[in-house]
C-alpha cells in the first residue's frame, strides 16, 4: 500500500535543482586581490563543487577559476585552456603568488595547479586530478562530437569541476547541454525532455516549454552565475566599465553571384564563399590601407586561407598565424602580439578568437564576416573589454553582395544582447543567494452541478474523496510523458523527463488503494494514448518509445485486466504538412524509401476491474434479444467492432472527426504550449455508450477542459472529474454548464 508519505517523498524528488558536491569556505580564505564580486562566486563555486560561470569578457575568470583551484584541490588540479592561454593563465598565477604550471603531459604535473590546452587533454591521466576547470568553455561548440564526448569522459572521473566562459548565449541548447553534461547536472536527452518542446510543426527546431521557463531559470541558476558587470549581482561596478566601441563599414565593389547589380539578400552558401573570394583583392587593399596608415597594434581577424595570406603580404610588419603553423610558432606569435613585439596580427577566429587579453590594442578589423555572431563577438571581446583603456575601433570590410552577411551579423547581435539581458534578469540574485521558486500554486476547491462534480487539485489525493465502487466507467487521456508541459507543478504528471519518471507517477493514481478502489467490479478503464516519438537530438535514434507497452505492463502490475484496445486512425498527409517529418515526405520515398514511416495513430486501451458486473449495461437495440431500450444499432456495433476506428471520409461518414473537440481557447494560458489537445467527441462517446450506463458515474483524473464529462451529461450519465489547473477546471466549468441548460 502506497502512503501519502511515499508520495510526496516522490514528488520532491522530482525538483530538478542541482546538488552541490562542494564545501564551505570563508571568504579570509580567499585572496583580498579579488574584487568582493569575484571572492562571492568563488566562494559559491566551491560550495556548488561543480559549476559554470558565463561572465563577459574581462570580469577576471582566470583569477576566480585560479583562486577555485587551489582552494578546492587537496591532490592536483587541472585547468584546459585554448592555444596560447595557458602562458597568459600562468603570468595571471603569479599575480596571486600561485605556483602553477604548463604541462605537455602527465609527466610534467605537480601536486597543485597544472595547466594544459585542449589539444593535449589525451595526454593526462584523470586519476591524478581531483579538480578540473575548463577555461572558455564555450570553445566545446567548435570540437567535434567525439572529442567532446573524451572530455566529459575524462572529467568524470574527477570530483570538482569547473566551466568558465564569457559566451554571450549560455541558453543556447548545444552550450547549454556541453556545460551540464561535463558538470554531470543532466544528460542532453533529459534537458531536452524536461525543459524544451518542438518549436512550432518542425521535428527538429526546439524551444523552451512556457511552463518549464521559470523551472528552467531556476535549475541553470543552481549551478551556475550568469554575469555581464558586477552590479548584477549586487555590486558596484567601479573599474568594470566599458570603453566606447566605435563600429566602421566598409563596403567594396564585388561580383554578385548572381550577375545582379545589388545584393539580393540570403544567398547560398555556395554564393557566398563566392562572392567573397571575388572581392577578397579589393578588402584585403582597404585593410591594408587602414593598417599601414597606422602605427597603433592592429588585430585583422579574416576566414579563409588565402585572405590571411593575402593580407599578411600587404601589411610588412603583421604575423600570420594560420592552421597549420606549428604549435610552438602559434604560441610564440600570439604571445608576441600580447607583449608589443608584433604590431599587426592576422589570423582566424577559430584560432585565437578565445581567451586571449589584448586590452593594449584598439583596433580590430574583420576581412569579411561569417556566419557565426559567437565567432564575431567572442573576437571583437579580445580587445574591447573591461580593462581596455581606449575606444575600440571596429571595422567590418564586407563587398556590396555581401549585404545580407552583415544585416544577418546585425540582427544576431541584438538577439544576442536581448538572450543575454534575459538570462541576467531572471538569475539575477539566484546563482548566489537562497534559491526560491515560483511555481503554480496549489489549490483545492469543489465544483458542482446537476449530474456533476469537478475536484481541483491533485488526483493522486482528490482521489480519496470519491466513494468505493461507484464509477461505472472511467475514460481519459493522460499526460503524455516530455511532451507537453500544462504546468510547472511537481504534481503534473507531464513535467517529466522520461517515460519512467511518468509511469512512476502514473502507478500511484491507478493502484488498488486509489483508481481500481473506485471502480465497480467487471467494469472498464479507457486510457487514450499514443506512441512517443524519439528524436535524435534526445535520444540518439529516431523512431518509437513504447509508452502503450509501459502504460498496459503498468495496468496489468496493479491488479487491471488488459482486456482489448482499439486503434484510432489519423490523417498522414495533416501530419506531414505539419511537421515536415521526412519519414512521411514524396522526396524521402523518391530518394531513400528506407527511411519512411507509418504515421503515429491514438490508441483507446481497455481495462477492467477483477469481479462481476453488478449491473448489466443493455446497450445494444435488439428486437431478437428482448432489449428495444438500447441506444447503440447494429451498425453502429458492426463499425465500432473493428480494430480500427477510422477518421471521417467518404467511405466512413459516421468516422472520428480529428476537429471534434470542445473549445480549448478559453483556457490556454499564456504559457501554454500550442498543443493543448482535448480528446476526440467521438471517441468518448463510443466508450461512454459500450462500457457504462444511463445514470452510471463517469469518471476522469485528468478533466481539462471538461470534455468527458460534457459527453456524459450529453448521454444522460453523471461525472465527476479532477483537474489540478484552476485555468482548465473553470473552463470544464463552464463546458458543463452548458451542457446542463441544453
Amino acid at each position: 500500500m502506497k502512503t501519502i508519505e511515499e508520495y510526496n517523498s516522490f514528488l520532491r524528488s522530482k525538483d530538478v535543482v542541482a546538488q552541490p558536491a562542494g564545501f564551505e569556505v570563508d571568504d579570509a580564505e580567499i585572496n583580498p586581490i579579488l574584487y568582493p564580486f569575484q571572492r562571492e562566486i568563488v566562494r559559491w563555486a566551491i560550495g556548488r563543487g561543480r559549476s559554470a560561470l558565463f561572465e563577459d569578457c574581462g570580469l577576471g575568470k582566470t583569477f576566480q577559476q585560479l583562486e577555485w583551484a587551489r582552494i578546492i584541490s587537496k591532490k592536483a588540479a587541472l585547468i584546459v585552456t585554448p592555444l596560447a592561454v595557458s602562458e597568459q593563465t600562468k603570468k595571471e598565477a603569479e599575480k596571486l603568488n600561485i605556483d602553477a604550471k604548463i604541462c605537455r603531459t602527465q609527466a610534467d604535473c605537480i601536486s597543485g595547479i597544472n595547466i594544459t590546452n585542449y589539444e593535449k587533454l589525451h595526454h593526462f591521466d584523470p586519476a591524478h586530478f581531483d579538480a578540473i576547470v575548463l577555461d572558455e568553455s564555450s570553445i566545446l561548440k567548435s570540437f567535434s562530437g567525439i572529442f567532446r564526448k573524451k572530455i566529459t569522459d575524462f572529467a568524470r572521473q574527477i570530483l570538482f569541476r569547473l566551466a568558465c566562459t564569457a559566451t554571450p548565449a549560455p541558453n543556447d541548447l548545444v552550450e547549454l547541454t556541453n556545460h551540464s553534461e561535463f558538470l554531470d547536472v543532466m544528460s542532453g536527452k533529459e534537458i531536452l525532455a524536461l525543459f524544451f518542446v518542438l518549436d512550432g510543426n518542425t521535428t527538429h527546431k526546439w524551444k523552451l516549454k512556457g511552463h518549464a521557463e521559470e523551472d528552467f531559470w531556476r535549475w541553470l541558476a543552481s549551478w551556475s552565475v550568469a554575469i555581464r558587470m558586477p552590479e548584477d549581482l549586487g555590486y558596484a561596478n567601479g573599474a568594470f566599465e566599458l570603453p566606447e566601441l566605435r563600429m566602421h563599414d566598409t563596403v567594396v565593389k564585388g561580383e554578385s553571384p548572381r550577375n545582379t547589380l545589388f545584393d539580393l539578400g540570403n544567398l547560398t552558401l555556395n554564393e557566398r564563399r563566392q562572392a567573397r573570394r571575388s572581392s577578397m583583392d579589393q578588402r584585403v587593399a582597404a585593410c591594408a590601407k587602414l593598417v599601414n596608415d597606422s602605427s597603433e597594434p592592429w588585430l585583422i581577424w579574416c576566414d579563409l586561407n588565402a585572405e590571411s595570406a593575402a593580407l599578411s603580404n600587404a601589411i610588412p610588419d603583421a604575423v600570420e598565424v594560420k592552421g597549420a603553423d606549428s604549435h610552438d610558432h602559434k604560441v610564440s606569435a600570439l604571445l608576441g602580439f600580447s607583449s608589443g613585439k608584433h604590431r599587426v596580427l592576422v589570423t582566424k577566429p577559430s584560432i585565437a578568437g578565445h581567451g586571449m587579453n589584448w586590452q593594449h590594442c584598439s583596433n580590430v578589423a574583420f576581412v569579411g564576416l561569417s556566419d557565426s555572431f559567437e565567432a564575431f563577438y567572442q573576437a571583437v571581446r579580445r580587445c574591447w573589454r573591461f580593462g581596455q583603456s581606449h575606444p575600440v575601433d571596429c571595422y567590418i570590410i564586407t563587398s556590396n553582395a555581401e549585404g545580407a552577411v552583415r544585416r544577418n551579423s546585425g540582427r544576431r547581435e541584438a538577439q544576442a544582447s536581448n538572450m543575454m539581458e534575459s538570462i541576467v534578469k531572471h538569475m539575477k540574485g539566484l546563482s548566489i543567494k537562497q534559491l526560491r521558486r515560483n511555481v503554480m500554486n496549489y489549490e483545492e476547491e469543489e465544483f458542482e452541478g446537476k449530474g456533476w462534480k469537478l475536484y481541483l487539485g491533485d488526483a493522486v489525493q482528490r482521489i480519496d474523496q470519491i466513494e468505493s465502487e461507484s464509477i461505472g466507467l472511467s475514460v481519459f487521456s493522460p499526460p503524455f510523458p516530455g511532451m507537453y508541459a500544462y504546468t510547472n507543478s511537481v504534481n503534473d504528471m507531464g513535467n517529466v523527463k522520461d517515460i519512467e519518471t511518468m509511469i512512476e507517477h502514473f502507478r500511484y493514481l491507478v493502484c488498488g488503494e486509489k483508481l481500481l478502489r473506485i471502480m465497480m467490479p467487471g467494469r472498464s478503464c479507457c486510457i487514450h494514448l499514443t506512441q512517443v516519438p524519439a528524436f535524435k537530438s534526445v535520444d540518439g535514434y529516431i523512431g518509437l518509445k513504447d509508452f502503450r507497452g509501459a502504460v498496459i505492463k503498468l495496468m496489468e502490475e496493479e491488479g487491471w485486466i488488459y482486456y482489448g484496445e482499439v486503434c484510432i486512425d489519423k490523417d498522414p498527409q495533416v501530419k506531414a504538412i505539419r511537421t515536415k517529418d521526412r519519414g512521411w515526405l514524396f522526396k524521402t520515398l523518391a530518394k531513400d524509401s528506407s527511411h519512411m514511416h507509418m504515421a503515429l495513430a491514438d490508441y483507446l486501451l481497455q481495462f477492467r476491474k477483477p469481479g462481476d458486473n453488478p449491473k448489466e449495461i443493455r446497450a445494444g437495440i435488439s428486437q431478437r434479444y428482448d432489449n428495444p431500450e438500447g441506444w447503440i444499432t447494429s451498425e453502429e456495433w458492426i463499425e465500432w467492432a473493428a480494430p480500427v476506428w477510422y477518421r471521417q471520409s467518404q467511405y466512413y461518414p459516421g468516422g472520428i472527426r480529428e476537429t471534434d473537440v470542445l473549445e480549448a481557447r478559453p483556457a490556454k494560458d499564456e504559457k501554454d504550449e500550442k498543443h493543448l489537445c482535448p480528446l476526440q467527441l467521438g471517441v468518448i462517446e463510443r466508450a461512454i455508450k459500450l462500457w457504462s450506463n444511463p445514470d452510471d458515474v463517469i469518471f476522469s483524473p485528468f478533466a481539462g477542459i471538461g470534455s468527458e464529462g460534457y459527453q456524459a451529461l450529453k448521454y444522460k450519465r453523471r461525472f465527476i472529474g479532477i483537474e489540478l489547473k484552476r485555468r482548465y477546471a473553470e473552463c470544464a466549468v463552464r463546458n458543463l454548464k452548458r451542457e446542463e441548460r441544453e
